[in-house]
């Protein structure tokens, strides 16, 4: 758990404007610092399964607000990548990829088929 003086660096640093406590961003590097001090811990206490649970539950809630911050505002999300230094993989839009592979005889089928 991050004490309140850490917790107000962080919501300083990453403020998005003057009153900002709870924007995505904020609750990312929250979250962020979080998770890298239960990692800590986890590697000293292997088996605290309690903690292990605290760990995995924040993990999927900053995946979540990223997804969030990335359909929302894409600039943002990209600036706090490289600002909290995560490693995210690129996301493609399956539908595009489908379309791409097939051939556009086929595709034009295929939206004949929709419009009847």
């Amino acid at each position: 758990m991050l004490d309140k003086k850490k917790k107000q660096q962080l919501i300083e640093k990453f403020k998005t404007h003057a009153n900002d406590t709870g924007s995505p961003e904020i609750q990312i590097a929250i979250l962020t610092e979080e998770i890298k001090e239960l990692t800590e811990h986890l590697k000293i206490h292997k088996k605290d399964n309690s903690s292990r649970r605290g760990l995995i539950r924040k993990v999927s809630l900053r995946r979540k607000l990223l997804r969030y911050l990335e359909k929302d505002n894409a600039e943002s999300f990209d600036v706090l990548v490289k600002k909290l230094k995560l490693k995210i993989a690129k996301r493609v839009d399956k539908s595009l990829e489908i379309l791409a592979e097939i051939p556009e005889e086929e595709a034009e089928e295929i939206e004949e088929e929709k419009i009847d």
